[in-house]
């Protein structure tokens, strides 16, 4: 039986929280986006979600997928920046200059270091950088494409699924802005020295020098990269990360209507993230978080506490719009063993779940007399089927 206990430790702090529980019923900031997703990026903690979960096809987000194939095998040794890749007809004519697409201009049969492809994809968005790659990797961007997929469900996202490495239109290809948020973040956790081409302005190669598509970068709020991309299905869509004073964010958008709007909804957004938190420590290392109800154990509840401090970000305006509940599946039954996973602590931001929390037994329980046992079974007996 799913238990929901409201959380009361941070009225202590003097934290307002709405303990009803029913859902909070509005968002703490309004975005023309049709999906959006924002976390804190040294935590995870989502700041800002809509609609995140539907799926819509990835334009050239996708690339950041490719782009985290190729940072994985840099990474493990497989592949330096100098390897050399040989830009392919097929490769020239689907994504170079004549297919009329975002292209660094390769010459068909170059020879390309791997460096440079890297440079076109993030500066240029390339799609005759990826197909490069992907044949220089896999032997055909197909193959390639399932290396992506498989990649994608390594690190987490279930959802994604990729048909080649560019994002060009294609039947099954698919994600959604909460993974290509959790993508982004993954890509700035685990390659801190590849992240870096992301934020830089301009390349130039084949003798013309082309800006980095994202219009983030030109704004001053603190913006150092990823990815924008446009299909007919989905609009106009970007994954973006800015920093201020140690606060850094990710934010995945898409629905938009045009590059304008994609721009300023993202500015917006991105700004919001980085300036209306703050992080608080709510409970410290090995403190009582709350209590679960025992079922036929020597006491009627025990204590539970996360592994080790618990912080929160919290809205610097509109506390009242922070739920906290602790949910577990209960009553518990004894014998319950100190350190035993028992329920999780989830915090709400607006109608947004921000952060989930695991909870573990602070103190071991042991069965309780045969009249306690039995005094719980009556209790159950005749209150539990009202949960």
């Amino acid at each position: 039986m799913k238990f929901f206990r409201p959380f009361t430790g941070l009225i202590a702090l003097g934290l307002l929280l709405l303990l009803s529980l029913a859902p909070a019923s509005a968002q703490l900031f309004e975005t023309k986006a049709a999906q959006a997703f924002m976390i804190d990026a040294e935590t995870g903690t989502v700041l800002f979600s809509k609609d995140a979960d539907r799926l819509i096809p990835p334009a050239s987000l996708a690339k950041l997928m490719t782009m985290e194939v190729v940072f994985n095998a840099i990474k493990s040794g497989r592949m330096t920046l100098d390897d050399t890749f040989v830009v392919s007809e097929n490769a020239w004519r689907k994504g170079g200059a004549p297919s009329g697409t975002s292209t660094m201009f390769a010459k068909l049969k170059s020879t390309i270091r791997l460096e440079d492809l890297i440079q076109g994809v993030t500066v240029q968005a390339a799609n005759d950088g990826c197909i490069v790659i992907a044949e220089g990797i896999a032997g055909s961007e197909a193959n390639f494409a399932a290396q992506m997929t498989e990649r994608a469900r390594q690190i987490g996202l279930q959802k994604s699924t990729f048909v080649n490495s560019t994002g060009l239109p294609a039947d099954g290809q698919q994600t959604s802005v909460r993974e290509l948020a959790l993508l982004a973040l993954h890509i700035w956790r685990n390659y801190p020295d590849l992240y870096r081409y992301y934020g830089q302005k301009d390349f130039t190669w084949n003798k013309i020098s082309q800006r980095n598509r994202n219009p983030l970068l030109a704004m001053d709020i603190g913006a150092d990269g990823l990815a924008v991309g446009a299909s007919e299905q989905s609009g106009f869509g970007i994954v973006g990360s800015a920093s201020h004073n140690g606060t850094r964010v990710i934010a995945a958008m898409s629905g938009l209507a045009n590059d304008r709007e994609r721009a300023e909804e993202a500015r917006k957004l991105l700004d919001w993230g980085v300036r209306s938190f703050e992080k608080t420590e709510i409970f410290a290392k090995d403190e009582v978080v709350g209590e679960a109800q025992v079922f036929g154990g020597a006491k009627s509840g025990v204590a539970l506490k996360a592994k080790g401090p618990v912080q929160i970000f919290l809205p610097i305006t509109n506390r009242d719009k922070l739920t906290a509940r602790i949910v577990y599946d209960g009553p518990v039954a004894a014998p319950v063993e100190e350190g035993q996973p028992v329920g999780t602590l989830r915090v709400w931001i607006g109608d947004t779940l921000s952060q989930e929390t695991p909870l573990f037994a602070a103190e071991s329980i042991g069965v309780g007399s045969l009249p306690q046992r039995a005094l719980d079974a009556a209790k159950e007996l005749a209150v539990g089927w009202l949960r």
